[in-house]
C-alpha cells in the first residue's frame, strides 16, 4: 500500500493552494497537521463553516488519508472544512499498544489543534466532527467518549468501539455516533476482537445507551446501489431527537473506505462498496447533528 500511495502522491504533488500543511507546539511535540477549506471559503468572509477531523489509520500518513478518503470533493460540494492530523509514529493512542492514560496524550493534542483552528478559521463551534479509518476511527470514537462538549457527532469506518474506553468512561456522552463496518474485514473484524474491542453490533447498541436512546425506536434499510460490486449495506438507526446512532453494516465489505478507489489492489484488506459513499454518508448524518 505504502508504493501505491507514493506513485498517488507524486501524481497529486500539485495539490490546491487551499490544502496547508501546518504545525503546532503540544507538549514536547511538534505536530503536523493538514488542512483543507473549501471553494469559496474566501470569498464569504462573514461565514462560518462546519469542521470535519479526518484522522488516518495506523502506518498511514495525513497526506495519503487526504488522497484515499477524498473528503476534499465533499467539502466543496457541502462547505465545510476538513483537517487531517497526523498522529505521532503514525499511531493514535486508544489503549492498544500503549498506556491509555500515560501514552501519548492525542485527545490533548485533539483539544489544541480545535482551539487553533478556531483562532485561525472561521469555524462554526457548534459543528465540529471527527472521522477517521481503522486506527483513526479508533480513535474518533474515544473523542466521542471523551470530548463531547465540543463534538457533535462522529463517525467510524473499519473501527467498533475500543474496550479501553469503555473501561474508562461510564459517564453517558450524548454525541452523535455513526459506524460503518464490513463483514468480511480481515484486520479489524466486525465480530469483534475479546480485550481488544467489540463488536459493530455491540458498539451500537453501546452508544445508544450512552445517548439514552431506545432501540425500540430503530430504521432499518438494505441498501444495494450497485448489484455489481458484490456487497449490500444494511442500515440500523435510532435517535432521541438531537443525537443519532446508526451502524451500516456492510456484507462482504473490507478494510476499506466505502465508495474509495480501490487502491488496495493486490493487497489482503478487501473489497471496496460501491453502495454508499463513506463522504456523503457521513455528511448527511453529521448535518443533522449541532451543538448547544
Amino acid at each position: 500500500m505504502k508504493i501505491l500511495f507514493s506513485i498517488l502522491l507524486f501524481a497529486c504533488s500539485a495539490l490546491p493552494a487551499l490544502a496547508q500543511v501546518q504545525s503546532l507546539q503540544h507538549q514536547e511535540e511538534k505536530r503536523r497537521y493538514l488542512v483543507y477549506t473549501p471553494v469559496g471559503y474566501a470569498a464569504a468572509p462573514h461565514k462560518a463553516y462546519p469542521l470535519v477531523f479526518n484522522f488516518h489509520g495506523s502506518g498511514m500518513s495525513m497526506a495519503e488519508q487526504m488522497l484515499y478518503t477524498q473528503m476534499n470533493r465533499a467539502a466543496d460540494r457541502h462547505g465545510f472544512i476538513v483537517v487531517y492530523p497526523l498522529g505521532i509514529k503514525l499511531d493514535w493512542n486508544v489503549g492498544f499498544g500503549q498506556s491509555y492514560r500515560e501514552g501519548t496524550n492525542d485527545i490533548g493534542f485533539t483539544e489544541t489543534l480545535l482551539a487553533k483552528l478556531k483562532q485561525d478559521y472561521r469555524v462554526d463551534a457548534g459543528r465540529v466532527y471527527a472521522t477517521g479509518l481503522s486506527r483513526g476511527g479508533f480513535f474518533a470514537l474515544r473523542i466521542a467518549a471523551e470530548l463531547p462538549q465540543l463534538f457533535a457527532a462522529v463517525a467510524a469506518v473499519g473501527a467498533p468501539m475500543p474496550e479501553p474506553v469503555v473501561q474508562h468512561h461510564a459517564k453517558p456522552s450524548r454525541v452523535g455516533v455513526l459506524l460503518m463496518h464490513g463483514t468480511a474485514d480481515k484486520v479489524v473484524t466486525y465480530d469483534g476482537k475479546p480485550d481488544g474491542y467489540l463488536s459493530a453490533q455491540d458498539s451500537y447498541r453501546y452508544w445508544l445507551k450512552q445517548n439514552g436512546i431506545n432501540s425500540g425506536a430503530q430504521t432499518e434499510r438494505t441498501i444495494d446501489a450497485d448489484p455489481g460490486d458484490g456487497t449490500t449495506v444494511t442500515w440500523i438507526e435510532a435517535g432521541n431527537g438531537q443525537q443519532s446512532v446508526a451502524l451500516a453494516t456492510i456484507a462482504g465489505g473490507g478494510h476499506t473506505w466505502p465508495g474509495a478507489d480501490p487502491f488496495n489492489v493486490g493487497l489482503p484488506i478487501g473489497s471496496t462498496t460501491r453502495d454508499i459513499d463513506a463522504n456523503e454518508t457521513m455528511w448527511q448524518f453529521f448535518s443533522r447533528h449541532r451543538r448547544q
